[in-house]
């Protein structure tokens, strides 16, 4: 499922041609992807066609155009495994894949198409209202306003977000008892992390994928969420990170960070820091990659009865 980088690189993409544009049309190919919309089709086509888009927007993974004029909505997008946003001219050819498409009017760009393509249909759109957010601060990077959809207010800021509080995540991760990498992996407490970029920065940090946070020393988890956010600006700066044509940007073109990963994906290769080849290991019905010298797991704490001894 993209994460972060990818979805950011999509509204980063949108951003200049949906700004101050007006919805001209709207056609839905697949009703399945409206699963959010629970009002159905017809009420979608309707309520969006003529409205103006004020901006693209951005909070972990998922993506929203916020409309300026008619009650506080947005469109409210979800990629889930595959979806793509593209942007295509008003003549192009229809994609193979297209599941919604928005017809724009934009006066520096002319009459655009915005294709919602989804290979799974796990992704969505859907029409929601905007909602104050808890702090008063943006709802996400793209937009000024404290504004955020009703189905991502309970979606935790992400390491990249201007508003991020670094002691509040800090305080609440090292007062979980679980593993630190089901914690990056908890969008209730940093949004924007998955699979991949958890294991790249857990080998940046030299943190097995199990190392209880509530004993996670301080500077740990200080180090661990300062390669957090540089393993996502370097896969940003990168375009992401693409294994297949599903992980594109608005052109369809795909990002190369997967030529930079040192862990995910690298089983069997010898790890960039100590040569130890790296390992994959089963992880709530996924994969962790770690080198198991660099990153070693952690010992059980000793029973207080013989701890007291």
């Amino acid at each position: 499922m993209p994460e972060l980088p990818e979805v950011e690189v999509v509204r980063a993409g949108l951003e200049p041609v949906v700004a101050g544009a007006r919805i001209a049309g709207v056609e839905v190919v697949e009703p399945r992807s409206l699963k959010r919309h629970p009002q159905g089709v017809a009420d979608f086509e309707e309520r969006l066609a003529g409205r103006r888009i004020r901006s693209a927007v951005r909070r972990g993974k998922f993506l929203w155009l916020p409309l300026d004029d008619g009650p506080a909505e947005a469109v409210l997008a979800h990629l889930g495994m595959s979806g793509q946003m593209l942007l295509r001219t008003e003549d192009a050819d229809a994609d193979r894949l297209l599941r919604v498409r928005l017809v724009l009017e934009n006066p520096a760009f002319g009459p655009i198409t915005v294709a919602f393509v989804d290979q799974r249909i796990f992704g969505s759109l859907a029409i929601d209202r905007l909602v104050p957010t808890d702090d008063g601060a943006p709802g996400g990077l793209g937009d000024d306003e404290p504004v955020v959809p009703s189905q991502v207010a309970h979606i935790a800021r992400d390491p990249l977000d201007p508003a991020f509080d670094d002691a509040d995540f800090l305080r609440r991760l090292r007062a979980r008892r679980t593993g630190v990498k089901r914690a990056l992996l908890d969008q209730t407490l940093i949004s924007g992390v998955g699979n991949i970029y958890a294991d790249e920065a857990l080998w940046a940090a030299q943190l097995h994928y199990e190392a209880p946070t509530d004993r996670l020393p301080r500077a740990a988890a200080i180090r661990l969420l300062a390669e957090l956010r540089l393993v996502l600006e370097r896969a940003l700066a990168d375009g992401g990170t693409s294994f297949d044509a599903q992980y594109v940007n608005v052109n369809g073109a795909s990002g190369y960070f997967s030529q930079r990963l040192n862990a995910y994906g690298q089983q069997g290769k010898p790890c960039p820091r100590c040569g130890t080849p790296i390992v994959r290991e089963a992880f709530m019905n996924r994969s962790s990659h770690l080198c198991p010298v660099c990153q070693r797991r952690p010992r059980a704490p000793r029973p207080k009865a013989l701890a007291a001894r």
